[in-house]
């Protein structure tokens, strides 16, 4: 979330008229809980009169809430709907320069709905999956890395871009042996991959997906799966790949074949590998930094965007790490 801005109040109200009445209901939200969502954030106030909003305010505070409205009517304008996070998300980008990725922000369209980014950092990610081959999204749990990824294969996909779809994991908490499980090999690995499933069936039909999983088009499967393939005309993702030994994080980066897009995902925070293994997702970072045509996006507490509480969970721990590691005092 924005921190509150601090600037001159200004003197008279700043006014915002909106040319279409019936998209206001939801712009304001039931009781006009937006309005008051964006008050509690910016410190500021808004008062809504017809097709009007009048704000006062820091000048600042004003100014964010302006583009933060303008954002969210915009939105509705293009057929979207408002929920709570995407008036927090219209306060985050709000401040962005309109020109940081080219005329417009970065978008993914699938057949169910259009994503756009909801932190600047989470429109750095899709950006560099546009331009770049191999992409690493690192950071804390409730960021997007895994739901953008998975939206950007299905958009590419769809555009013809690439042929198929493959979306992996490895199954570090069964040791990746999978035969003990009872079940066949679908039942076996559905657990460790359902937050994949659960973003593919937000960006496409249900029957599609079950479809596409049929036929090939999209496959599914944990990281054991991979080895000694070369995987050609495809948009592969590697999700949880802090639970990657060095071998297997290898392995796998080395099945980039012709015309394929890959997106490795991970939260170094989070490595459930047995005491003294190493990370492969922490070797590779150190590894392959500075290699060309990599890009390495980076995603902090402040790019949470699940319940805000995630966001403050993950900074008390990363503060009680940071006093582990020596780094600050109490």
């Amino acid at each position: 979330m924005n921190s509150i801005p601090h600037g001159d109040v200004a003197v008279e109200p700043r006014v915002i008229d909106f040319d279409d009445n019936r998209l206001l209901p939801e712009l304001f939200g039931e009781h006009d809980k937006n309005l008051v969502r964006i008050e509690t954030q910016l410190g500021i106030s808004l008062i809504n009169r017809g097709n009007q909003i009048a704000m006062t305010g820091p000048k600042d505070a004003v100014e964010l809430a302006e583009a933060g409205l303008k954002r969210l009517y915009s939105r509705l304008k293009g057929g979207e709907r408002i929920e709570d996070a995407d008036v927090d998300a219209a306060l985050r980008m709000a401040g962005q320069p309109t020109d940081l990725f080219g005329q417009q922000e970065p978008v993914i369209r699938t057949r169910r709905r259009q994503i756009g980014p909801r932190t600047p950092t989470q429109a750095e990610y899709i950006d560099a999956i546009y331009g770049h081959d191999l992409v690493f999204g690192l950071g804390p749990a409730g960021t997007g890395k895994t739901y953008l990824a998975v939206c950007m294969a299905v958009s590419m996909y769809l555009s013809g871009q690439v042929e198929r779809i493959i979306l992996s994991r490895p199954a570090v908490e069964a040791g990746e042996r999978l035969g003990f499980l009872p079940g066949d090999m679908k039942e076996k690995v559905d657990p460790y991959l359902r937050p994949i499933y659960d973003a593919l069936y937000d960006t496409l039909p249900a029957d599609q997906v079950s479809r596409k999983l049929e036929n090939g088009d999209i496959e599914v499967a944990p990281l054991a799966f991979m080895r000694g393939r070369t995987l050609k005309n495809a948009f592969v993702l590697l999700d949880e790949a802090q639970n990657t030994t060095a071998m297997q994080m290898k392995m796998f980066l080395t099945r980039l074949g012709e015309n394929s897009r890959m997106v490795v995902t991970g939260d170094l925070s989070q490595i459930d590998l047995p005491p003294g293994q190493i990370s492969g997702l922490a070797e590779a970072v150190q590894t392959l930094s500075d290699v060309k045509g990599i890009s390495m996006i980076c995603f902090s507490a402040a790019d949470v965007v699940r319940h805000p509480l995630v966001a403050r969970i993950v900074q008390a721990y990363d503060a009680r790490d940071a006093v582990k590691a020596g780094g600050t005092k109490r």
